[in-house]
């Protein structure tokens, strides 16, 4: 007779959590099809070796499975980057953190106001811009393919570096520690054919910075002057100067 306890349940409660993240993982990036692919291969695999004991054909599949690891590790290289990096970030485990901080006050993110400010500026001028702030996974090699900047988070320098005729308009500003590292910075870019015609390419980009990692990008559209935020690969269209600040701040 089988037994079923309280471990068991939670057991598969862990297990279901466990590929339910991964799943939102790999629908956020876009590899959701690759992953479908390996999922239906390991059934396929199940149903001829392990169910109905066909040889030949399991042993070509169990050859798969034996190199099965670093194909995964090849074809998800970045995906397993980022998962290792929100599982160690201290975000992830702050309902733990706190019940030995329970007296520390929520972290003031000083660079909030001066992004909310400039976007409603440049959101009134329609002056196209793209900012990126920084979250749990370093952006480090994106900072590397625009201009050094290194500069304290400040209303003005973020309108004079997004000013129409400014050499640095182009591209993304990135923030990172409270201080602007980089401008016109190159970003993937997004090929998800869900994005509306409507919106250009540095919503594309925007789009693509947060699949690949948690940053939170800011778009002010040069078209229409609206604002707009993606974040975990999901757009927020037509932002308001208090919702603007609540992500940032929650972010």
């Amino acid at each position: 007779m089988i037994e079923f306890g309280i471990k068991d349940a939670i057991d598969i409660l862990l297990v279901a959590s466990l590929l339910y993240y991964v799943y939102k993982m790999m629908k956020e990036s876009g590899a959701i099809k690759i992953f479908s692919g390996l999922i239906a291969f390991l059934v396929v695999w199940v149903i001829f070796r392990l169910i109905l004991d066909m040889r030949l054909i399991g042993s070509i599949m169990d050859t798969f499975m034996n190199i099965g690891i670093l194909i995964v590790v090849i074809l998800f290289q970045e995906e397993i980057r980022r998962f290792l990096i929100e599982l160690g970030s201290r975000n992830r485990w702050k309902f733990l953190l706190s019940a030995f901080h329970k007296n520390d006050k929520e972290q003031v993110k000083p660079y909030v106001m001066p992004i909310v400010y400039a976007c409603m500026s440049m959101a009134k001028t329609k002056t196209g811009a793209l900012i990126v702030v920084e979250q749990n996974t370093p952006l480090d090699k994106y900072e590397l393919t625009g201009e050094c900047i290194n500069a304290d988070v400040n209303t003005r320098l973020i309108e004079n570096i997004f000013f129409k005729n400014s050499p640095l308009h182009d591209g993304a500003m990135i923030i990172s520690d409270n201080r602007i590292k980089a401008a016109s910075c190159i970003l993937p870019v997004s090929h998800n054919t869900d994005i509306p015609k409507s919106l250009g390419l540095r919503h594309r980009s925007a789009l693509g910075i947060s699949q690949e990692t948690d940053a939170i990008a800011v778009i002010v559209s040069e078209e229409t002057g609206k604002i707009s935020v993606a974040h975990n690969g999901k757009f927020q269209l037509a932002l308001s100067a208090k919702d603007l600040e609540d992500i940032l701040s929650k972010g």
